[in-house]
């Protein structure tokens, strides 16, 4: 199976409904696969009840980055699962809010030295949610199970 470029797959989260009907809108993967910048647009249909950002749209507009960027990192030798995540409210989304979602070297380089031996990874990633103008509106926390593929590797994950 052939995988989607960054710009592909850019494109196909933009039309993606679970993104495009909560106003989350990917402005950017980087080509070598280490950011992605995505933006939560306030419109009428993705407030809650008092006016602000719904927190699970909040929580959405990073969900599946880190998961897809370490895999797309590490390559095809590699699983690479969301294990858990959690949401910090710090302040009510009245506006537009980013995100940038970054693989950096470092985690790149802990990971591949934890699962060397072929066991299992636990990490977490962290994120913020912010304004245009930098007001911190959330912050979120994945943690991603990484293991090199082997045949018990599959019947692991669910561990």
């Amino acid at each position: 199976m052939r995988m989607p470029t960054a710009r592909t797959l850019r494109r196909v989260l933009n039309v993606w409904p679970p993104f495009l009907f909560a106003g989350i809108r990917v402005l950017d993967i980087a080509g070598d696969w280490r950011r992605a910048r995505v933006v939560l647009r306030r419109h009428w249909y993705n407030r809650n009840y008092v006016g602000t950002h719904f927190g699970g749209s909040l929580f959405a507009m990073t969900d599946p980055f880190w998961m897809i960027l370490t895999l797309r990192c590490l390559g095809r030798d590699y699983i690479v699962w969301d294990k858990a995540g959690e949401i910090e409210f710090v302040a009510p989304g009245r506006e537009d809010v980013f995100a940038e979602i970054d693989v950096t070297d470092a985690m790149l380089d802990e990971i591949l030295a934890a699962t060397a031996g072929g066991g299992k990874y636990l990490y977490w990633c962290h994120a913020e949610v912010k304004t245009a103008s930098g007001e911190l509106i959330a912050r979120v926390r994945k943690q991603l199970y990484v293991r090199r593929k082997n045949a018990s590797s599959v019947a692991d994950i669910a561990s």
